[in-house]
């Protein structure tokens, strides 16, 4: 369903953030890194309507190098979740939000290269300019939400080495995986108004590392 890019779809993305009920943090994830991604919500190309920004990884990077990705990294020290999301944006794709631009956390993430992931969704005005840091970002997609609330747009698979299922999300032809995956599939849930858990979702075994 097609979302209008105004200020009632941001009341209604905010109210649906609020009424989820995020997950208790795991015992486990003092372990783990912590670090957060965007869902940078803004206007679609078509105009008019709600997207998310979606990159592309540059292929110069050192870690998952070309790779589909919400715009995201580590938390600095002393850093909350959001703050991070938010710098990250700014670092990647040249926009300027404040804290007044989010609209909620979605659960942790566990990554199977050490880190514990929380999506923070944002709202990006029609206005914002994005220029995208080419060190880090080698193209920027606005993404409709209605691509991600197909019936067929995620699909579920299994791999030899694990028993949990891979989350897939089919996007022009190819399939995106989680993390990236299971983040954006959660958010459709939270649209739908479900609290859907994602963190057992697989990763493939490429993105071990």
């Amino acid at each position: 369903m097609a979302r209008s890019f105004d200020d009632a779809t941001r009341r209604n993305i905010a109210e649906l953030c609020a009424a989820f009920p995020r997950t208790q943090p795991d015992q486990a994830a003092p372990a783990l890194k912590r670090a957060a991604v965007a869902i940078a919500l803004t206007e679609s190309d078509a105009g008019g309507d709600t997207a998310f920004l979606l990159t592309r990884r540059a292929a110069s990077l050192r870690s998952h190098s070309a790779q589909w990705a919400l715009p995201g990294g580590r938390c600095d020290p002393g850093e909350t979740q959001a703050e991070a999301a938010l710098r990250e944006v700014h670092e990647e794709l040249g926009l300027e939000l404040g804290t007044s631009d989010v609209l909620g956390r979605l659960d942790d993430y566990p990554t199977r290269s050490g880190y514990l992931i929380t999506p923070v969704v944002v709202w990006v005005t029609g206005r914002a300019a994005i220029l995208p840091n080419p060190a880090e970002v080698a193209s920027v997609h606005r993404i409709a939400l209605e691509e991600i609330e197909r019936e067929d747009a995620f699909s579920f698979t299994t791999i030899p080495e694990s028993t949990r299922r891979v989350i897939r999300f089919r996007l022009a032809g190819q399939h995106i995986h989680a993390p990236t995956a299971a983040l954006i599939y959660q958010f459709r849930e939270v649209l739908a108004g479900r609290a859907t858990r994602v963190a057992e979702l697989e990763q493939p075994v490429f993105a071990w590392k």
